[in-house]
Parts: C-alpha cells; sequence; structure tokens
C-alpha cells in the first residue's frame, strides 16, 4: 500500500542526537547538514585559491561564527536509508512512485537529478528538481499541457517543482516543463529561475525503443531551458546556448556570460562560455527570446607555458594544485550541430578536452568546474595521468583556471569493490554546490560507496553522507540561503532528502 508523503516523511526521519543543539538563540533549530569523518583523500594546497568570503552567489557578507572543526564520524541508519554524523538527521521529502503530483498529474516521476533551492518566505522553500530520463519510463514526467517541449517524448524527462520547509515535509509537486530528455543538471539564475540541461543530442526522427514501449521524436534535443516556480511554463530551448549533451551551467554575476560543461566522450567534452550580444542583460525570459546565433559561444583553451594549448586536463596532477593557468576562448564554428557534434568541429591541439565535465556553480569572483574521472581506456590519452576526480575554480577577472581539489586513482575504483576505508576515500564528484559558508558540496557518481561531501579548497574533504541503501549516485546539492537546509537527490530510487543540522559549527 503506497503510503502518503506525512507517513512518508514519519517512517524515514532518522535522528542521531535528540538533545537540543546548543546554537544562538537566532539559530535555536537545526542548521542545515550532514558531514563525516576524518579528512578523505582529496588532495588541495592554500594560497591563490579562491576566498571563501566571496564565493557565495547570493550572500555578499557570509554569516560569521562558528570553527573549521572537522565533522565527526558517520553514524550508520537504523532504516538503511543515509549514513550521518552525530547531530544530523534527516527527512524524505519525495519518492518516485509514491509520493503524488499536485492538479491529479500523477505519482512523482523518477531519476531525481541536478536541482535548486529558492526561498519561499516564512521558513519554506521552493526545489526546482531535474529528473534525468528517457522516453517511455515507468515514471516519467507526466505531458502537462502548457509545459510540453516534444510531444514525441512520452514520460520522458523534465522538471517538477516541490514545495517543502525547514522541517523537509512535502506540501505539493507539480510538472513544470515536460517533453524534454535526460534532464542532468543545470543551474539556477541569479533571477531566481532554473535553467535546466537536456544531456543528448537526439534529432528529430529518431526513434526510442524502452521496455517494449516505441515512438519518434518530433523535436531536436540537447538544449537548455528555462524553469519558473511559479507554474508558468515556456518550453522554448534556449538555442543560443548550443546543441550538445549539456551538463551543468552558472550565469555571471554581471548578467551578461554563462558558463556551461558538456558530458561526452569520443573525443571528451569541452567547457564552453557563452557572451551575450551587447547591451543584453539577462533576466527573465530574456534567453529564450534571443536568436538561435546571439552572442558568441567559445570553448576553453588552457595555455601552458609555451603558449601551446593543453589537450586535456588529466595531463596535470596534484603537482599543479592551486596553480593559475591562462585560459583563452575559440569560437564554436556551428553550434546547432547540424553537420556534426560541437566538440567534433575542433581539433585535439585547438582546444582543453576533459572527460566527463560535470557540476558547475558560479560564485562573485568566479566559477566552479569538476571533471568526475578518467582511467579507463578511451577517458584520457595514453600519456596523461588517471584520476578519480577534479575541482577547478576560474577566476573571471584573472581568466585563469587552478586545480583546487584533486581525488588520485585507486585500484578499487577500477574493481567497483569498497574502499578499505570508504568513508575517507572518494571517487567520482560530480554535482557541486557553495554553501552559505564558502566551502563547497560534492555529490559522489563513483565506485563503491556514495557520499555527499564537504570540501574546501585549499583544505580537507570529509563524508557528509553515505547511501546505505545501495551504490545509487547522490545528485542535486543544495543550501538554503539561510544554511539551515541541505537538500541532496539520491538518484535510485528516487528521493528527495532534507538534511539538518549544526551546520554552522563544521563549516563556519
Amino acid at each position: 500500500m503506497a503510503v502518503g508523503p506525512q507517513e512518508l516523511r514519519h517512517v524515514n526521519t532518522f535522528e542521531l542526537n535528540r538533545s537540543p543543539i546548543d546554537v544562538p538563540s537566532s539559530r535555536r533549530t537545526f542548521l542545515a547538514g550532514g558531514a563525516a569523518g576524518a579528512a578523505g583523500v582529496g588532495l588541495a594546497v592554500a594560497g591563490g585559491l579562491p576566498s571563501l568570503a566571496q564565493a557565495h552567489p547570493g550572500r555578499s557578507h557570509p554569516p560569521r561564527g562558528g570553527g573549521r572543526v572537522p565533522f565527526p564520524p558517520l553514524v550508520d541508519d537504523p532504516a538503511g536509508i543515509l549514513a550521518l554524523p552525530e547531530g544530523f538527521r534527516y527527512t524524505v521529502v519525495t519518492r518516485t512512485g509514491v509520493t503524488r503530483l499536485d492538479r491529479g498529474q500523477g505519482l512523482t516521476p523518477a531519476e531525481h537529478d541536478g536541482m535548486a533551492v529558492f526561498d519561499a518566505g516564512r521558513g519554506r522553500y521552493t526545489l526546482i528538481q531535474n529528473h534525468e530520463l528517457g522516453p517511455g519510463a515507468e515514471f516519467g514526467v507526466p505531458h502537462v499541457a502548457g509545459t510540453v517541449y516534444d510531444p514525441g517524448a512520452v514520460d520522458a524527462g523534465g522538471c517538477t517543482v516541490i514545495r517543502t520547509d525547514r522541517a523537509g515535509r512535502n506540501l505539493g509537486e507539480f510538472v513544470a516543463i515536460s517533453g524534454t530528455v535526460d534532464n542532468c543538471a543545470g543551474g539556477p539564475t541569479p533571477w531566481g529561475t532554473w535553467l535546466t540541461c537536456e544531456e543528448t543530442d537526439d534529432r528529430a526522427g529518431d526513434e526510442w525503443d524502452e521496455d517494449g514501449r516505441t515512438g519518434t521524436y518530433q523535436k531536436d534535443h540537447g538544449y537548455v531551458f528555462e524553469v519558473r516556480a511559479d507554474g508558468r511554463a515556456d518550453p522554448t530551448p534556449i538555442k543560443c546556448l548550443g546543441r550538445y549533451a549539456h551538463e551543468a551551467l552558472a550565469v555571471d554575476k554581471d548578467r551578461t556570460k554563462i558558463y556551461l560543461s558538456e558530458d561526452a566522450d569520443e573525443p571528451n567534452g569541452l567547457f564552453y562560455r557563452w557572451t551575450a550580444p551587447r547591451r543584453v542583460k539577462l533576466g527573465p525570459g530574456v534567453l529564450t527570446r534571443l536568436a538561435p546565433d546571439a552572442g558568441v559561444l567559445a570553448a576553453m583553451q588552457i595555455i601552458m607555458d609555451d603558449g601551446s594549448v593543453l589537450p586535456d586536463v588529466a595531463y596535470l596532477t596534484s603537482a599543479q594544485l592551486g596553480r593559475p593557468f591562462p585560459v583563452r576562448w575559440i569560437e564554436v564554428p556551428e553550434r546547432d550541430a547540424r553537420a556534426m557534434p560541437l566538440r567534433e568541429q575542433f581539433a585535439d591541439d585547438q582546444v582543453t578536452r576533459g572527460r566527463k565535465f560535470e557540476g558547475v556553480w558560479g560564485t562573485d569572483q568566479g566559477v566552479y568546474v569538476v571533471n568526475s574521472y578518467a582511467w579507463e581506456d578511451g577517458d584520457l590519452p595514453a600519456d596523461a595521468a588517471p584520476h578519480d576526480g577534479m575541482v577547478w575554480f576560474y577566476d573571471y577577472r584573472a581568466e585563469t583556471i587552478q586545480l583546487v581539489t584533486y581525488f588520485p586513482h585507486q585500484t578499487s575504483s577500477e574493481e567497483g569493490t569498497p574502499a578499505k576505508y570508504s568513508d575517507l576515500t572518494f571517487d567520482g564528484p560530480d554535482n557541486v554546490t557553495v554553501t552559505p559558508w564558502g566551502s563547497l558540496v560534492l555529490a559522489e557518481d563513483g565506485s563503491g560507496a556514495s557520499h555527499v561531501l564537504s570540501s574546501v579548497p585549499g583544505g580537507p574533504t570529509y563524508a557528509i553522507a553515505r547511501n546505505q541503501l545501495n551504490d545509487s549516485e547522490f545528485c542535486g546539492p543544495t543550501f538554503t540561503d539561510d544554511g539551515k537546509v541541505l537538500f541532496v537527490n539520491m538518484q535510485d530510487p528516487g528521493l528527495t532528502l532534507a538534511i539538518t543540522g549544526p551546520w554552522e559549527k563544521y563549516l563556519g
């Protein structure tokens, strides 16, 4: 028998320490949270790294107080879902096929992925959530009138809007866009919307087949779409940002540039920058009204000492942590990929490629971008160094990029076997967000145990949470601006989790 949202919340709430947390009266309620044991295997160095005081895009003066206290070890969950440090708790907000959508739209769709949180006032929040699905899914995003992009992409990806509060209660969920495919990540905008990314390059006329269901795409895919939280839908593709396997993006503080990642291989993907036309400042609905060729879409070139272009990020290792490298940008010849994919329009000596360019998050100073891993044949050039994850920071003003966190390659990654110290050894960082205190939260999508990680540029990496249910990846970590709740998704079985606890003590 299906349980309702209230019953589900009660059954899956887990608190390791029921005594009140001693915090200032203004923060008497639990602060958003979760993390783990001693410093993880992620190398970083101090000096020349992005300032934490300026790292949160929505906050000019991060809250003061707290200390850089190591997270305590993870404690297993009696319910077998989520291991957390002592003093932290979680609530299940939505669950695929169990919680219900508003307005008779059906059940919560599957494959929760990228996500953003917006303050709705009075202790309430609005989440906009991706669903990374191809057509024909059992719990696909239903086609709702006014939200549909491609009528041929039935029960496929899209976005839902979730209303919740500091307690993680499910206050409703509805479809915001449908008929899109493989909505992986994206990024929030400074004006309060969500840009959702299709991680595919399917074309109109392509046929699909899933579990005995078949169909044909009626429109091209591989675009970015703007999604609003208020129920107003506009399923219009933003063609000026290019058509390719989009992963994530970030809008700069001046609202004139967007930085975008591509998760692709054979050849490896690229990191892009789109620059708006002169006298155009981005805001609600502006991108959807621009011409398909508006602005300039360009790919990143990391420049070496001799002036040559670094052909792949895997040539850089922990030996170069914190070192800034100059960056140039080369314009994409044909951004809608009519004749060939964007990344194939460049020779290897023209651009800097990388296996699995993934999460992107912008700050006032620059933008973070993640490469998840590169160790299998074909992931990297034969003479480059295998790795289990990289986090980069691109400085807007200096136009340089530097490696700020590096996970060395471990043989357990190849074998898929648990590491001896599973809460200290990490691989496959994917989505990234910046906390209200300027540090990073990473969602792990690697081998063995899956974690949510706290990572300090120039400092240690800790496990915030561990998936006890299965080996599914975490997705879409996002902190509320007030620092009270960390929302994160477990892609399978499709859970949205609200984690609370003494965040400021460990992240402040």
